[in-house]
């Protein structure tokens, strides 16, 4: 049976696996290359991985790291992160790494979407957005790991990254981060009713409803989990994890 993509999105600071309660205070959760080594066992088909401070701290992206996390992974992996130029973009590809996710600096320079597109393909990129609502309640995107606030409409720049070549959107509710809440339906919505690829939700997941709802209620392609892929439960120690395919197509049959 075919069922939408799930994945873990592993977030790494300094080349340790953290998590994050809407984009602040990362917690330390372990080593990135032995959780990848847990979802091994697990078949898990697909992985997301974001440096969230190397653009923050205008550092390239973390090659070291990539090259074990190609080595060690048996599952596609996109890397995101501090990626600038198509040059890094070829050191990513000839790694191994079959994804880049690109956010703030093709934010600041749409023509990296449309470049990049053009010389790897589509498919291989995936433009993240990070949504966050204003003191007014409307959505606004945020670049540098949530803390530089822009005034963009999100709806206009979902439609701009899809022109320009983009092969998927993953969208990612900083409101949502880390708090086991569920999903932004609202937010996917408003972003999957515009564009026709498909749209990654992450932030919020908490639950095997949760994911569902992202997908038959939102109208998400795929979903990414954060917290229920390092967590036991909300509260509770850190446990590599992640769902059964019997119980991933329990919850979309």
């Amino acid at each position: 049976m075919l069922i939408p993509r799930v994945m873990p999105c592993l977030l790494v600071k300094n080349g340790r696996l953290v998590k994050t309660v809407r984009f602040r205070k990362p917690s330390y959760v372990g080593d990135p290359v032995n959780a990848i080594k847990i979802y091994n066992d697990k078949e898990v088909d697909e992985l997301i991985i974001l440096d969230i401070a190397a653009t923050v701290e205008k550092r390239k992206p973390n090659f070291d790291l990539i090259r074990e996390v190609a080595d060690e992974c048996f599952m596609p992996v996109c890397y995101g992160g501090g990626v600038s130029s198509i040059d890094e973009m070829k050191m990513f590809f000839g790694l191994g790494i079959e994804k880049v996710s690109i956010n703030t600096h093709s934010f600041n320079n749409p023509d990296l979407i449309y470049q990049s597109a053009k010389v790897f393909g589509s498919q291989s990129i995936i433009v993240s957005i990070d949504v966050k609502k204003n003191i007014f309640g409307k959505y606004r995107i945020c670049t540098h790991s949530g803390t530089k606030a822009s005034t963009i409409d999100v709806i206009d720049y979902a439609q701009m990254v899809e022109k320009l070549g983009a092969g998927e959107i993953l969208l990612n509710s900083i409101d949502r981060d880390g708090t086991w809440d569920g999903f932004d339906l609202d937010l996917i919505n408003m972003v999957t009713d515009v564009v026709n690829v498909p749209v990654i939700a992450l932030g919020g997941a908490g639950n095997l409803s949760d994911i569902a709802d992202a997908v038959h209620r939102g109208g998400a392609s795929a979903v990414a989990i954060g917290s229920m892929a390092v967590y036991q439960a909300k509260n509770l120690g850190v446990l590599v994890n992640f769902p059964s395919r019997e119980k991933l197509i329990n919850i979309f049959s």
